[in-house]
């Protein structure tokens, strides 16, 4: 009896007439390779008129043909990270160097261009589980396929980036947390200690370049990498050097100004979409200080020597620029923030050192708009245009033990897109995960979630009974971890 043929199904959904996909004739023996080529394909496919979805095909080279499998997020970067793979046709192995356009009303119209390619090593290949070992440009360390009891894949990364995991410089990790701001005032206009810069409205996010690749680290400790691939060419301006550098990722409106509602559509997103939205709205990097250097240390040196050594690599241009910074008139400069409706201004002592994770009194933010991280704890549904979803959200911080506390509720500051987006990222549960009692109209129709999403609010003040008067809601804040969100000074 023969064989199965592993290339049918592949040559039954292509037209070799209408397509420039390598469609080898039946019949004909199975090239025989070394089993260690890899390939991944970037896919973009028409959705309705004006859209498009994309999504990657991991392919890995096996008894002389592509075993395949469709990953709609990409493959992981970061280790312990699930990716649906979803298991397609065998390929042959000429398709490891196609790129191109397939046609319309063919399967799989569109455009596929290589992503990454290279070699790997198996360590186990079995009908549920598969190790590899890749040696790509972009996919590098062990990864893991298994199957699932349902029948389906999942992709994880096994191990960190070898070239990435080593920090830029001792001392200067790559999970280092950024040095904080203490809320307060200016310092005397007449104090000669201080240096000033503007307070950007955006994300803060550490930027390590080494080996000429890029990981941004958002506050939380999150990797951020992905959600900012128009930053992904920084490396190149720095022509070789690696560095560690601290800035802000914004968006900017028509007048150049960082506009904090602009970036909400940026952040959470990690799927398909994410090249097509940097593309339509790309971000900025504003780069404020340089952490190390060439496999220096600079966290020991004052503020004021980093910012020249930051100053000299001459970052300006492309998505990203080193933000200015002043010395002395404090007061100039924090009225300059407010004509240009900037967020406010930071203040510096001129020989302060950069204390990882620390919020001393070294650094102050002096903020033209009273703000407040919070953490959502639920949801109350909507009437009018907003009936059947959300119509505010149920806020809390957390207090001196560490409980999380009602802080009130906000229903305005939202656009339509903003809460289409919100309602999909919150998960349900079936308590309050509020640690005190809340007030019955409250509880009668609300509908808690887990407290992992982290926003901020725009408010008035505090009242007596710990509530945020008159919040707007400005955004969710994925720099933020929700363990981090007290009441702000």
């Amino acid at each position: 009896m023969a064989a199965a043929d592993p290339l049918a199904t592949y040559r039954a959904r292509r037209d070799p007439t209408r397509t420039a996909e390598p469609v080898p004739p039946a019949g004909q023996p199975l090239p025989r390779g070394e089993d260690d080529t890899f390939v991944v394909h970037e896919h973009h496919t028409p959705r309705g008129r004006t859209g498009e979805r994309v999504h990657w095909d991991l392919r890995l080279e096996r008894d002389g043909v592509l075993k395949s499998w469709a990953v709609p997020k990409g493959p992981p970067l970061e280790p312990g990270l699930n990716r649906l793979a979803v298991p397609t046709e065998d390929h042959p192995l000429e398709y490891a160097s196609f790129s191109g356009a397939i046609p319309a009303g063919e399967y799989g119209g569109g455009v596929s261009t290589i992503w990454d390619a290279g070699r790997y090593a198996t360590e186990k290949w079995t009908d549920d589980h598969v190790t590899v070992a890749f040696d790509g440009s972009r996919l590098t360390g062990r990864y893991l396929l298994f199957r699932l009891p349902d029948g389906s894949w999942n992709l994880r990364r096994l191990d960190p980036d070898p070239v990435t995991a080593a920090p830029v410089a001792d001392g200067v990790p790559e999970d280092m947390p950024p040095m904080l701001a203490a809320i307060g005032q200016l310092p005397p206009a007449d104090d000669p200690r201080w240096g000033y810069e503007f307070k950007w409205d955006g994300v803060r996010a550490l930027a390590h370049v080494r080996s000429g690749r890029l990981r941004l680290r958002a506050r939380s400790g999150n990797d951020v990498t992905a959600t900012y691939p128009e930053l992904h060419a920084l490396p190149a301006v720095l022509a070789g050097r690696d560095a560690v550098l601290d800035g802000e990722v914004v968006a900017l409106d028509a007048a150049g100004r960082p506009d904090f509602g602009l970036l909400q559509g940026r952040m959470h997103r990690t799927g398909p979409e994410v090249a097509r939205m940097a593309a339509a709205a790309p971000v900025s990097y504003l780069v404020f200080d340089l952490l190390a250097l060439d496999g220096e240390s600079l966290l020991d040196l004052p503020w004021t020597e980093r910012r020249a050594r930051l100053d000299a690599l001459d970052l300006a241009g492309g998505r990203w620029t080193t933000t200015p910074w002043f010395v002395g008139n404090g007061d100039q400069v924090q009225a300059a923030s407010r004509e240009n409706g900037l967020e406010g201004v930071v203040a510096k002592r001129l020989d302060s050192a950069y204390r990882p994770g620390g919020r001393g009194p070294d650094w102050r933010k002096v903020k033209n708009l009273r703000t407040q991280s919070v953490v959502v704890g639920g949801w109350r549904p909507g009437a009018g245009r907003r009936a059947g979803g959300i119509g505010s959200l149920l806020l809390g911080v957390h207090d001196d033990t560490g409980r999380l506390v009602f802080a009130g509720h906000v229903g305005t500051g939202f656009t339509a897109r903003a809460l289409a987006d919100l309602e999909p990222l919150l998960t349900a549960r079936p308590t309050s995960p509020f640690a005190d009692a809340l007030p019955r109209e409250v509880t009668r129709d609300a509908h808690w979630v887990e407290p992992t999403l982290v926003g901020e609010v725009a408010f008035g003040e505090w009242t007596r009974e710990g509530r945020l008067r008159h919040p707007a809601w400005r955004g969710l804040r994925d720099d933020l971890d929700p363990d981090d969100v007290v009441v702000e000074p």
